[in-house]
């Protein structure tokens, strides 16, 4: 058997890649991400990763102001060595452009960045991930977690300016009701209909 060559994009370049390369290489994985210039492959998913990012989307595209985009599966620029994925955002609509060509957007622009914990993203949606996305400036931060079955558990994270770090403002398994980043009220056990 012979071994095929590795791509160019296994080799990182001195000083790791930028947040440009990843609209430049061809032929990487679908959702790679660069974290700290390295690049990150995602692992395939579990249903509940899937059924919660449906139950959010539908539920925060009902509740969003017109004002604010729902997206999902989309990069934010944090720096030039920090391009995540999260799995939901919440944009200004002035990023959202009409054509719909846009491959990411600039942490100036996102309210709310949503990560769904998978095993393998454990450390990085737990640790690594919210420390860029609040030293970005990103005012909003939410980690779920599998809870009992496949219930959700939301915990909710409000950027401190001052320290440019996140603090928690609440622990949600039923019922997800908030005022910030605007008005909502989501029923998290209607996963069990999905």
């Amino acid at each position: 058997m012979i071994a095929e060559p590795l791509p160019a994009w296994a080799f990182p370049p001195p000083g790791g890649f930028t947040e440009e390369d990843l609209d430049r290489i061809p032929d990487l994985p679908p959702h790679t991400e660069l974290i700290d210039g390295s690049l990150v492959f995602v692992s395939p998913q579990k249903s509940f990763h899937a059924l919660a990012i449906e139950l959010l989307v539908y539920a925060l595209r009902s509740h969003a102001p017109a004002d604010l985009r729902v997206r999902r599966e989309m990069t934010i620029v944090l720096n030039k060595r920090n391009r995540p994925e999260p799995d939901l955002t919440i944009v200004r609509a002035e990023a959202v452009s009409a054509s719909g060509d846009e491959t990411k957007y600039q942490a100036e622009d996102v309210v709310l960045a949503v990560e769904v914990m998978s095993p393998e993203s454990e450390e990085r949606d737990r640790d690594r991930k919210p420390q860029l996305y609040a030293r970005a400036g990103i005012p909003h931060f939410w980690r779920i977690e599998q809870g009992q079955g496949r219930r959700p558990v939301i915990y909710v994270y409000e950027l401190d300016k001052a320290t440019a770090t996140y603090v928690p403002t609440g622990i949600f398994h039923d019922r997800l009701k908030l005022t910030v980043p605007f008005d909502l009220d989501i029923d998290l056990t209607e996963i069990d209909n999905l």
